[in-house]
């Protein structure tokens, strides 16, 4: 029921009647949302002149100006029994959703980009003596808007500020930033816009562990982490232990190669000797026992 609601208050809050003229009429309306990485529809119903129209038609869309702007989608149906065709979809991302054999010129964008925020012109053709066309002229615009998303999150360093955790977001509207600390404490630095994106620096990281970015807006929230941990050497400690594990890694590869050139040395001598190796097999499956553990 609140979804009815919405889409009734949509169409009677933006929705407005083209100018009429010449017996066209269209119905557009003046704005839309949509989310990004989703998929918005443009809504054109229109009437023509013509009470019945069976010859060929023709459905363009274009954005930035009427008239002379960039056309992404245009259809053709040639006559009432054949359906309009696509002729032209930039980037294969427009599609038909109305039947324009009753007025119904809507189309969809799939796969919202940013670059799809602009403004949409619905216009008609129709191939009759006098080329009918008509085009609105203050088309709809296409808003786009997006939950936070986390571009990336660095750890530095610079005199100035010491060791600093920089979180890089998106999203629209703007998201606001904040970070949490291993403590689980809430810190919110300022925050610098760059177009829709939001950056934050967290400086003086004085605490090893885990540092959280939260991102929100009215459509959603993200979050993501880095690590920090500082080498410590203060008391010696660390660099000991680091010598000590050396020491002993040396000492180990000391004692495997000793022990490869005893193998080594052992196998030389028993081949030097094959005939007392082949006499004591020979002799007794027990002495050979007692002989390996002697």
């Amino acid at each position: 029921m609140r979804g009815l609601l919405v889409f009734i208050t949509f169409l009677t809050g933006t929705c407005r009647h083209g100018a009429e003229a010449n017996g066209w009429s269209f119905l557009v309306p003046q704005e839309v949302t949509g989310v990004l990485g989703k998929m918005a529809a443009l809504l054109c119903t229109f009437t023509h002149p013509h009470k019945n129209y069976n010859g060929s038609m023709a459905v363009i869309w274009r954005i930035k100006e009427p008239y002379n702007g960039t056309v992404v989608f245009k259809c053709v149906s040639h006559n009432t029994h054949d359906s309009c065709k696509t002729t032209l979809s930039f980037k294969n991302k427009f599609k038909l959703l109305g039947n324009p054999r009753v007025n119904n010129a809507s189309i969809r964008i799939d796969n919202l980009t940013w670059s799809d925020d602009d403004r949409y012109f619905c216009r008609v053709e129709l191939s009759t003596d006098r080329h009918d066309k008509y085009e609105t002229k203050t088309g709809t615009k296409l808003n786009l808007v997006a939950p936070p998303r986390i571009l990336n999150i660095t750890v530095g360093f610079d005199v100035n500020h010491g060791y600093s955790a920089r979180c890089t977001a998106e999203g629209e509207p703007v998201p606001s930033l904040h970070w949490i600390n291993p403590e689980h404490k809430n810190h919110t630095p300022l925050a610098k816009t760059n177009y829709v994106h939001q950056i934050t620096e967290l400086h003086y990281l004085n605490q090893d562990g885990k540092y959280t970015c939260m991102a929100s807006n009215n459509h959603g929230k993200a979050e993501g982490a880095v690590y920090f941990f500082k080498f410590k050497s203060g008391n010696g400690s660390s660099l000991h232990g680091i010598l000590l594990y050396s020491s002993l890694a040396i000492k180990t590869l000391i004692l495997l190669i000793i022990l490869g050139v005893a193998v080594y040395l052992k196998q030389d001598n028993d081949t030097e000797q094959p005939h007392l190796s082949r006499q004591h097999v020979q002799e007794s499956t027990y002495e050979n026992f007692d002989g390996r553990h002697q």
